[in-house]
């Protein structure tokens, strides 16, 4: 398995780095858009009680977002790795990494939109 092996239909890894970088590009420039709209309106302090734990939890979600990419990623890159090796069962997460992905999977799941497409604020 190489870098432009297809990982599902039409995505290689090199496919999938691109976005993740485009994405984090892209997502950059929202959060600096988000934060010069919101800016203006903040005229006390009570104001910016009010709106910066709206900005801090957009960046909360997206570095956990993140945090899953990287994970996935990092998974990805050892199966290549493994299946370049010619390793037996290189492709096997151990119990560890199990957890670490379901875990991640657990912190991606808690940030998807409800049914009434709401988002659930801890």
């Amino acid at each position: 398995m190489d870098k432009d092996s297809e990982l599902f239909k039409g995505k290689s890894f090199s496919d999938i780095m691109s976005d993740v970088y485009s994405n984090q590009k892209k997502k950059d420039r929202q959060i600096k858009l988000l934060i010069a709209q919101l800016e203006p309106m903040v005229k006390s302090l009570g104001d910016a009680a009010v709106v910066v734990p709206l900005i801090k939890e957009y960046l909360d979600i997206s570095v956990r977002n993140d945090d899953a990419l990287i994970k996935l990623a990092a998974i990805v890159q050892r199966m290549m790795k493994d299946s370049n090796s010619g390793s037996d069962g290189g492709m096997l997460l151990s119990p560890e990494e199990k957890r670490q992905l379901m875990d991640a999977i657990d912190e991606v799941e808690k940030d998807l939109p409800n049914q009434d497409g709401d988002y659930e604020w801890n």
